[in-house]
């Protein structure tokens, strides 16, 4: 979330108890809308631009950059990560002086652009002057998304023309049996429990 003094994170594992993570804020000075992907999260910052911070690891934000495309980037309002085919693009509410669109990645500025989420090298590279102040924006097309183009299911996100998840249901997709968090775990010997489901 932001705040006053910037960007924070507050730990909604279970939402019956939400808690902010102390001593783990990202200093912004105007920050406006959060708008996280994958291992990134994106601040529009006012007159900072756009703050891209490393949220791998969400106890321990690391600030990867401050862009403003050299002084175009003046009062971040809102921005949007979406994906056009297999581009990533952050699109920009840039109050009085509308709307830009940010490539993150190409194969020109980051040669690791593949993969679930690579490193983002943003570049301005267009604009839109809109007639009154760009001050929010719509939602984009994710890149981790439940359905595709056609409405069709491509993920576990309940199925067509089924109910919606219950809480319960929801957190026995990301919660063991003791109620913490699943992790992956980088290590190719990495042996993960046996869980039998009930459901």
């Amino acid at each position: 979330m932001t705040d006053a003094d910037g960007l924070q994170v507050v730990d909604v594992t279970h939402a019956e108890a939400p808690r902010l993570l102390p001593d783990n804020t990202i200093p912004i000075r105007d920050a406006h809308r959060v708008y996280v992907a994958r291992t990134f999260a994106y601040v529009a910052a006012g007159s900072e631009g756009l703050v891209i911070v490393n949220a791998e690891r969400p106890e321990a934000l690391k600030e990867q950059q401050r862009f403003t495309a050299d002084g175009k980037l003046r009062d971040s309002r809102d921005v949007i990560v979406a994906s056009t085919n297999a581009s990533l693009f952050a699109y920009v509410a840039d109050g009085a002086d509308g709307l830009k669109v940010l490539q993150l990645t190409s194969p020109e500025s980051q040669k690791k652009f593949y993969g679930f989420s690579p490193e983002p090298r943003p570049q301005l590279i267009a604009s839109y002057a809109t007639l009154k102040p760009a001050l929010s924006l719509s939602k984009g097309l994710d890149r981790d998304r439940g359905v595709d183009e056609t409405g069709g299911q491509i993920a576990v996100f309940g199925r067509r023309g089924a109910r919606a998840l219950t809480m319960e249901e929801v957190q026995s997709l990301y919660l063991d049996p003791s109620g913490n968090p699943w992790f992956v775990s980088d290590d190719a010997n990495h042996q993960p429990l046996a869980v039998t489901k009930t459901h």
